[in-house]
């Protein structure tokens, strides 16, 4: 209270009584020996800044310290998330709130029981499909992009058991999803890596799962996503068995061939096109086979931002049968490279107005913009080299029935005059082209011709004529 307010609370008591006005006499006392701090004068302020203010030297010391703080914090973030992902591979392993609606299963069985979620699957070995497809179990698959391929193939590798998905996106549940496959109405708004990994773990408890939510592209996160793809296998501190591409867009894709090439990683990439009706899958070995960067797309190879191609109110066809297609087409590459059965596929495209399916291999680019590719290729190339040579020796076809004890000829039914008159000239071609057949010349028609005889008679006398006959 101020002193003067103190004043005239006394003079206004002066009806009070003895009491109060001894009371009031005390806090004005108190007032007087504890007076408030004067305000200090504009001068005394700027004083007191430039005493606090530090000087450019103090400053440029404490940036090391500072730098040196904020990697000992991402270290911490780092090892926190290492932990984060042991715990749920610990909780899931025992049993724990892993989310399932049952149980682990700690071994495959061929056993044929309603119960057994593995027993189609096993039956794979019994056909002789597979050798081995309780080795399904040891790999891990790093998918990039959660969306209308990445989903169902996040599904169907699921089912089929794979030991650890590494699920990578930073979109949420739209209902505009909703004519795609896998997610549900209740999840919009939800991350598509948290939706996915819910009903993930209900499908099939046994895999291991590990989520990220951010955008690969940007820099804080591309040292991240690498580090998680050699350092994220099913045994952390191993690389992850395969990376799979399932994005929308070409940054992204850029984005997965630059860490892989770097790291050497076999990947997978895969899309469908903005009419919804074609789509195409690619196996990427680095150094083996071309990359992304070898043979790039218009956009890419032009360095067209994406986009300033995007129109307001305007969007990409989408269909579910497509995009289920490409996903099947995907994961069934992805369990032939694993388990090693059948024939891998390097390319291989889908065209569903036709129902085409176009399959080639690229080699890779020597003049690769990619330096990490040029580099991977030589590897490649020291590698080949130092494998042994393999002679392949030409067996002679053995020939049936050399003698011919019945004397059985075979007689051609075309004399050589005949096959002649049914042959044409050869044309003058290049050395190495050969013609399959040739055309005959035509025959003239050696039928004499037949004149009939001018008339005087009228077509109508003539009609007459045949009507009496």
């Amino acid at each position: 209270m101020p002193v003067g307010a103190a004043e005239t609370c006394l003079c206004g008591a002066a009806a009070a009584s003895p009491a109060a006005l001894w009371a009031r006499k005390a806090a004005v006392g108190c007032l007087f020996a504890h007076p408030s701090p004067a305000q200090p004068s504009s001068v005394e302020r700027r004083r007191r800044r430039r005493r606090r203010r530090p000087g450019l030297g103090a400053l440029a010391a404490g940036v090391p310290a500072m730098a040196e703080s904020v990697e000992r914090l991402q270290q911490r973030v780092q090892e926190l998330e290492r932990e984060l992902a042991q715990e749920r591979s610990r909780r899931v392993l025992g049993g724990g709130d892993g989310g399932g609606s049952r149980a682990r299963i700690e071994k495959m069985s061929p056993e044929v029981v309603d119960s057994n979620p593995y027993s189609r699957l096993m039956a794979l070995k019994r056909m002789g499909i597979v050798n081995d497809y309780e080795k399904i179990r040891t790999f891990a698959v790093a998918i990039v992009g959660v969306g209308g391929v990445g989903s169902v193939t996040a599904e169907m590798l699921t089912r089929c058991g794979i030991g650890k998905l590494l699920l990578f996106d930073y979109d949420k549940v739209e209902l505009a999803n909703m004519n795609r496959l896998f997610f549900q109405p209740h999840q919009a708004g939800l991350s598509k890596v948290q939706a996915a990994e819910h009903t993930l773990r209900n499908i099939n408890p046994d895999v291991l799962f590990e989520v990220h939510n951010y955008n690969i592209t940007t820099v804080e996160n591309f040292q991240h996503f690498m580090d998680r793809i050699s350092n994220g296998g099913l045994e952390e501190g191993k690389p992850v068995d395969l990376v799979l591409s399932c994005v929308d867009n070409f940054e992204a894709r850029m984005t997965i061939n630059t860490a892989c090439n770097e790291l050497g990683q076999t990947w997978m990439e895969s899309g469908v096109s903005e009419n919804a009706v074609s789509g195409h899958i690619q196996l990427i070995i680095p150094g083996e086979s071309a990359c992304f960067a070898c043979a790039p797309p218009l956009v890419v190879a032009a360095n067209i931002d994406e986009k300033t191609l995007k129109r307001e109110g305007v969007c990409a066809a989408s269909l579910p049968t497509t995009m289920g297609v490409v996903a099947g087409i995907l994961v069934q590459n992805v369990l032939k490279f694993l388990l090693n059965f059948g024939t891998v596929s390097f390319y291989l495209g889908y065209n569903a107005m036709q129902d085409f399916f176009p399959t080639m291999s690229m080699k890779p680019n020597p003049q690769c913009d990619d330096r990490n590719c040029r580099k991977q290729q030589e590897e490649y190339k020291k590698k080949v080299a130092a494998l042994p040579k393999q002679e392949i020796e030409q067996e002679e076809e053995e020939i049936i029935h050399e003698d011919n004890e019945w004397g059985i000829e075979l007689v051609s039914e075309v004399s050589e005059e005949e096959l002649k008159n049914s042959s044409g000239p050869v044309p003058d071609l290049p050395e190495g082209i050969t013609v399959a057949y040739t055309i005959p010349k035509k025959q003239e028609d050696s039928i004499p011709e037949v004149t009939v005889e001018d008339s005087s008679e009228s077509l109508e006398d003539l009609m007459a004529k045949m009507k009496n006959m």
